[in-house]
């Protein structure tokens, strides 16, 4: 088994140390757990492929330097970001859906960081970030796999037949598999950290 690449490692910590002070609920503190439980053993090395867009050139100086001025515990997570993203291989969304802002596609970008493509390659959940330009709404999307949602930077939600909601800087949210739901920005850039756990959670009776 290979070790876990340090940067990496402390990336996925000080994520965790997040989450685990947050006020997530119990459907999204258990999806954590299953992820965090699977972490312990670290999957393969990925290709190694890194890739920049402008939207992060642009955008992700702000967002970070937002996340860094919050807390120490986002300062610490915006740092270990820092480390690590050179590795990255950033792309925008495969496929639009509706209510897309008509600047989605250049104003946003995705990178994966545990699982297919990621820094680390494995098929049992996706770790990854998404950040957004000022003033972009991100089209509706579902997928099958639960979510939750780490939020770095000002920026709306919207999940199933919610309004939009601002989670604040180290705020977090649950997404249900197959749930419809959107972010947008406003004046700041949206930096946001997702984890999908993909296998099929056990239901409690």
């Amino acid at each position: 088994m290979t070790p876990r690449a340090p940067a990496l490692q402390t990336f996925l910590s000080s994520v965790h140390d997040a989450l685990a002070a947050s006020d997530l609920d119990r459907a999204g503190s258990d999806a954590i757990g299953r992820i965090y439980a699977a972490l312990e053993t670290p999957g393969s090395p990925g290709s190694g492929k890194a890739q920049r867009l402008a939207a992060v050139d642009s955008s992700l100086p702000d967002a970070l330097a937002a996340a860094r001025r919050h807390s120490t515990a986002m300062a610490g997570i915006a740092y270990a970001f820092q480390a690590l993203e050179p590795s990255l291989y950033w792309a925008p969304r495969s496929a639009s859906g509706p209510h897309a802002s008509a600047n989605w596609l250049e104003g946003h970008a995705n990178a994966m960081i545990v699982g297919p493509g990621g820094v680390e390659s494995r098929n049992d959940m996706q770790i990854g970030v998404s950040l957004m330009a000022p003033h972009v709404r991100y089209p509706d999307h579902t997928h099958a796999p639960e979510e939750v949602y780490l939020v770095l930077s000002p920026g709306r939600f919207q999940h199933g037949e919610s309004g939009w909601f601002e989670p604040g800087i180290g705020g977090t949210l649950y997404n249900e598999p197959s749930i419809r739901h959107a972010m947008a920005s406003d004046a700041s850039p949206l930096f946001a950290i997702w984890l999908l756990w993909v296998e099929r959670p056990v239901r409690r009776p």
